[in-house]
């Protein structure tokens, strides 16, 4: 087990104050959760960053599928999420929020998606789970939780409470 629940907490509350130290109440920011599994990390922390800032922040969720490099090249088709980006993000700076980042793709992807809601000013990435060793491309994140060192042979296994009755949870999964 890499993060349970009372140390994610921690971590989701560590990662919201930094997100408010750079980004002046989130004046001219957005947050864009990536599908699927972003989202529920996103989800929480707009909660978290909501409270905190007593006022609504802009947020949408991004779907990257169809601008992965390897969409055509799978076996079985890949099952496209909702892209809900209900504002424009030009000469916006965009917060990018992922659950792990591994080899940087699915971030490439995202960046390309992205330009169909305008071009940012700059855009920052946070992800829950650095998989530092595994980058294919030169992506690394702004904000994160927390590195951990992995084999290629290892997975990292993110559960959320939404999606699993045991709870928050992350493993390191041979």
């Amino acid at each position: 087990m890499i993060l349970s629940q009372p140390l994610l907490d921690i971590t989701l509350k560590r990662l919201c104050q930094e997100i408010i130290e750079n980004h002046d109440r989130l004046a001219d920011s957005v947050i864009l959760g990536l599908q699927p599994r972003g989202v529920f990390l996103s989800d929480r922390l707009v909660k978290m960053l909501e409270q905190q800032l007593g006022k609504k922040v802009l947020y949408g969720q991004l779907d990257a599928t169809f601008y992965r490099d390897d969409f055509r090249r799978r076996d079985s088709p890949l099952t496209p999420n909702a892209t809900k980006v209900p504002f424009v993000i030009e000469n916006k700076k965009v917060i990018l929020i992922d659950d792990v980042l591994s080899s940087g793709r699915t971030v490439r992807a995202a960046l390309d998606a992205m330009q169909a809601f305008g071009r940012p000013a700059k855009v920052e990435l946070l992800c829950l789970i650095d998989r530092s060793y595994n980058r294919d491309l030169p992506i690394q994140p702004d904000y994160v939780g927390q590195k951990v060192n992995t084999l290629e042979s290892q997975k990292v296994l993110v559960e959320w409470a939404e999606q699993s009755p045991i709870g928050d949870n992350i493993w390191l999964m041979n």
